[in-house]
């Protein structure tokens, strides 16, 4: 047998005690509420604490002594006018106090808004400025401006035929790509070209590209 006669006793006489135990707490009545054991709370007494009296407090010397000057020095201010106007003869004005200096000026303030709008009515003049001047090409002119490039020749058309109506110099040129360029040109020189360029931003919204005339990039 796995296990003898000593562990089943064991086993037996732990059992037996555990329902000693526990039996009879699952058969009886809870106490009545009455006969359960109320808390107690206690108060305890305060704690007397002695109380002293304290002297009222006193301002300190320094500060009564400022207060009379300052009394004496507005009395003696205000019997120097009266002794002023005892000196003058009867007949005689008295003098006229001397003149105070002007406050100075307050410096003009600067509206923000203000110089942003002047600021963008000189920008609009010189547009207006740069646009007003003609835009002359030269065959033999070794700058131009790329403004656009299409797949369809019926687009870069159609650009061309626009910017032609502003009195532009514009011509296209088909590259090896299969791709329509178009160009504004060409001119003498790189500046010419640059101011050019300008105009196109600021008046089509066309991002130009500086090239040379006879560069196919």
């Amino acid at each position: 047998m796995k296990y003898g006669m000593r562990e089943r006793l064991s086993g037996a006489v732990i059992l037996i005690a555990l329902a000693v135990i526990f039996l009879p707490m699952l058969f009886d009545d809870p106490a009545p509420r009455g006969e359960r054991p109320q808390p107690v709370m206690t108060i305890e007494q305060p704690v007397e604490v002695s109380r002293r009296e304290l002297p009222e407090p006193q301002p300190p010397e320094s500060l009564d002594r400022a207060a009379e000057s300052e009394v004496a020095a507005s009395r003696e201010a205000s019997a120097a006018p009266e002794v002023a106007r005892q000196d003058v003869p009867e007949g005689e004005s008295a003098s006229e106090p001397a003149a105070t200096s002007p406050e100075p000026a307050e410096a003009p303030t600067v509206d923000p808004i203000a110089e942003l709008a002047r600021a963008a009515d000189e920008r609009l003049a010189s547009q207006q400025q740069a646009s007003a001047t003609p835009v002359e090409a030269v065959p033999e002119g070794e700058w131009a401006v790329q403004v656009g490039s299409f797949g369809e020749v019926a687009n870069a058309e159609r650009l061309e035929a626009r910017l032609a109506e502003q009195g532009l110099p514009v011509y296209r040129r088909a590259r090896d790509n299969g791709l329509t360029t178009v160009y504004v040109g060409p001119f003498a020189s790189s500046r010419e070209g640059e101011r050019v360029m300008g105009e196109l931003k600021a008046r089509d919204n066309l991002q130009g590209l500086l090239v040379r005339a006879d560069s196919d990039s």
